[in-house]
C-alpha cells in the first residue's frame, strides 16, 4: 500500500531494530541500504538495550534510542512503559518508520508516536497500523522460508534500494579492542603472537532444543588445544552461565573462560575479530563472525537453515537429516536425535577444513592428528 507521504522527501527516518542478536545482525545490510538510500536524513534506531552493541560505532546511524528491558509490556514481550516511549519517538518528529520485526506491538508504537509513514510486513494482524504493507511470501497458509537477512532487504528494495549489498558487517571502536587484546594477554593469548584463537559458543537463546550437548563442545574443544595446539575461549551470556561451566568442567584442556573474565556483548566483538574461528550453534555469534569475515562451524539442530542463510563462504554447516526435523521447536518433544547423531569428529572435521583453508604464514604447532572415529 501506498501513500501520498512517499512523494516526500525523508529527513528523520527510524528503524525499528530486531531484538534477538542474531537478527540484529542480519538486519545490518538493510540498516546500510537506507543509509544509501537516504544520504542526507537523520536516522535513528530504536534497539532493545541488550543488543546496542551491534549498532557500536555503526556510520550508517546518527543516533540511538534504547529500550531498557524490565517486565512484559509493549516492546518484544518487555514493559517499557510505553505511553512514555511514543512520546519520547513523538519528539523526534519523524517522517518515516521502518519495522523490521514482524510484531503488532512495534507497529502500535510508531502509530502512537504519530508517525505518518510505517513501513513493514503484514504480519501478527497489523496491517491496518501500517501505510506500506509488504506481503510476506506465503504457500498454502504457511510462510515459505525466505532468509532473515533477505526478508529484511525486502524492505530496502520495496523503497528503492537496487541490488543492495547483502553482506554482513559490525564495527568496533579501538578503545574496546585495546581493552579486548589487554583481556586475552593477560589470560595468556597474546593476540599478536603466532597462536590461533578458537571461539566456542555453546549456547542459545532460541531454547534448549537448539543447543549441541555441552560434553560435546568440550571434547572439540580439548583436542582443539591438544592436538592442534590452538587456544580455546569459550563464551556465553550471563544467563549461560551454567551452560559454559558444563563445558569447562567436562574437558581437562586449559580454557579461557570469557565471561568470567569480564568480556561482555560489545568486546566480544572484538575478541571475535581477533579470533581464526568460530564454532557454535545457530545463534548470534555465528552471524557475528561472518560480519568479521571470520570462519565459522555453525551446528544445526531443529532450525531450519532456509531462515537463517547468510551465505558465507567460510561457514561450514553441520547438520543430520531427521524424519522429525527440521521442528523449530524450542524443547524438543523426542530424543533430540537431530543433535545426539552430530558427533564431535563431525564438527572437528569442518575445524580442521576451515583452519586448512584461512591457513596464516605461521603453521599450527603440530602436524594435524587423524580423527579418532572409533
Amino acid at each position: 500500500m501506498t501513500t501520498s507521504t512517499q512523494q516526500n522527501p525523508v529527513q528523520r527516518l527510524l528503524i525499528v531494530m530486531p531484538s534477538p542478536l542474531g537478527d540484529a545482525v542480519m538486519a545490518m545490510p538493510t540498516v546500510r541500504a537506507l543509509r544509501h538510500l537516504y544520504g542526507q536524513a537523520c536516522i535513528t534506531a530504536l534497539v532493545r538495550d541488550s543488543t546496542r552493541p551491534v549498532l557500536e560505532s555503526c556510520p550508517w546511524v546518527d543516533r540511538v534510542v534504547t529500550i531498557r528491558t524490565r517486565r512484559r509490556g509493549l516492546l518484544d514481550g518487555q514493559r517499557t512503559r510505553p505511553v512514555v516511549l511514543a512520546r519520547r519517538l513523538a519528539a523526534g518528529r519523524f517522517d518515516m518508520a521502518v519495522l523490521l520485526p514482524n510484531s503488532f506491538r512495534t507497529a502500535l508504537l510508531a502509530r502512537m508516536a504519530g508517525i505518518p509513514r510505517r513501513v513493514g510486513y503484514d504480519r501478527d494482524g497489523r496491517g491496518f497500523l501500517l501505510t506500506d504493507r509488504l506481503l510476506p511470501r506465503r504457500d498454502r497458509g504457511g510462510f515459505i522460508p525466505v532468509p532473515t537477512r533477505d526478508y529484511y532487504l525486502g524492505i530496502a528494495r520495496y523503497l528503492g534500494a537496487i541490488d543492495p549489498d547483502p553482506t554482513l558487517e559490525l564495527f568496533t571502536r579501538p578503545d574496546h579492542d585495546a581493552r579486548a587484546d589487554q583481556i586475552l594477554t593477560d589470560a595468556g593469548f597474546e593476540p599478536s603472537g603466532a597462536k590461533r584463537l578458537v571461539l566456542v559458543s555453546p549456547g542459545a537463546n532460541y531454547g534448549d532444543a537448539k543447543m549441541w550437548h555441552s560434553d560435546r563442545f568440550a571434547a572439540v574443544a580439548q583436542r582443539c588445544v591438544h592436538e592442534f595446539g590452538l587456544v580455546v575461549a569459550v563464551t556465553g551470556a550471563p544467563s549461560e552461565r551454567q551452560i559454559l561451566d558444563r563445558v569447562l568442567a567436562a574437558t581437562r584442556a586449559p580454557i579461557l573462560d570469557l565471561l568470567r573474565l569480564g568480556v561482555d556483548l560489545t568486546l566480544i566483538k572484538s575478541v571475535i575479530r581477533r579470533s581464526s574461528l568460530v564454532v557454535t550453534n545457530d545463534t548470534g555469534p555465528r552471524h557475528m563472525a561472518a560480519a568479521f569475515n571470520v570462519p565459522v562451524v555453525t551446528i544445526f539442530g531443529p532450525t531450519d537453515p532456509a531462515w537463517t542463510s547468510i551465505d558465507f563462504a567460510h561457514e561450514r554447516q553441520v547438520r543430520v537429516d531427521v524424519f522429525c526435523g527440521p521442528c523449530q521447536k524450542k524443547k524438543c518433544p523426542l530424543d533430540h536425535r537431530c543433535m545426539t547423531q552430530i558427533s564431535p569428529e563431525m564438527v572437528l572435521d569442518q575445524v580442521v577444513a576451515l583452519l586448512g583453508e584461512n591457513r596464516p604464514a605461521v603453521a599450527l604447532s603440530q602436524p594435524p592428528i587423524p580423527l579418532d572415529r572409533s
